[in-house]
């Protein structure tokens, strides 16, 4: 397996990650992508590992939970040799502060993650998507505070544009914090 450097970073990835939002299938979104339950995750994960593949990448919304539940289970006893990404952003209920990038959701998501992924942190937290409600500044420093604590490794985003992640970068830039 070919490995590269995460970004600027350290930190050292495969070229192919696995993505788990197949793992659960509930509710009739998930349900159409797959219904994969613990024991085939932990056959698919087995194959990935034994190609080189430690990077899997799941996301708070799929399937409410259950694929980050379901993927915890799968790789217990195996967590230093993985590599664990997943995502927050977007509506996991219909309660009004439960969407976004906020300071509020965000620690709450992180927290949330953490416990249905068995695990005390994250190696890789993306922002699923772009917030513009919310103050770049103060997502930068909640992602920011949740890597000082170890709770969160290294940061990312998804479906951002450029622009977006450049702002964000300069953000980060000028206050000394994690990029």
């Amino acid at each position: 397996m070919e490995y590269r450097q995460l970004g600027h970073a350290g930190l050292r990835v495969p070229v192919l990650s696995f993505g788990t939002a197949t793992f659960g299938g509930d509710g009739d979104f998930f349900k159409a992508w797959g219904s994969t339950d613990v024991e085939e995750a932990k056959r698919m994960i087995g194959l990935c590992m034994d190609a080189g593949v430690n990077l899997f990448d799941t996301a708070n919304v799929y399937s409410r939970g259950v694929s980050e539940e379901i993927f915890g289970k799968a790789i217990s006893g195996l967590r230093n040799e993985v590599l664990i990404s997943t995502k927050a952003t977007f509506p996991m209920t219909d309660k009004v502060n439960d969407y976004g990038s906020s300071r509020q959701n965000l620690l709450r998501a992180c927290e949330d993650s953490l416990k249905r992924l068995g695990t005390d942190y994250i190696d890789i937290y993306h922002m699923h998507g772009f917030d513009a409600n919310t103050p770049v500044e103060e997502t930068l420093n909640a992602l920011n505070q949740l890597v000082q604590s170890g709770k969160v490794r290294y940061i990312a985003c998804s479906n951002f544009s450029g622009w977006h992640l450049m702002k964000s970068l300069s953000v980060s830039e000028r206050y000394g914090w994690s990029k």
